[in-house]
């Protein structure tokens, strides 16, 4: 691969902040390899110790549904009723429900 910046590969970068926590995406950058992806990602997203742990990931290795796809993709479990918890009374006691 070439030195040009623009040929570089696209990375998204996920941090996750404190230990126990999902990772979370925190942008993205160019890199001409895995290991300067990630080394660049530690410098740009975790400079003030904000991260216990990083992923770099090529964007083009990132496969996701489409808006469009949302009601046949999502849809198969709102039929599933025993998934919501609508035949449960809930105390007046229990809070934050």
């Amino acid at each position: 691969m070439s030195g040009n910046r623009r040929e570089w590969p696209l990375y998204e970068v996920f941090v996750r902040g404190k230990r126990g926590l999902n990772h979370v995406h925190v942008g993205s950058l160019h890199a001409p390899d895995d290991v300067m992806a990630l080394r660049h990602a530690r410098d740009v997203y975790t400079r003030r110790n904000e991260g216990v742990s990083i992923w770099v990931v090529r964007a083009d290795a990132i496969t996701a549904s489409s808006p469009d796809e949302k009601d046949p993709l999502f849809a198969p479990s709102g039929d599933k009723v025993y998934r919501h918890p609508t035949f449960y009374e809930i105390p007046e006691n229990v809070p934050h429900m």
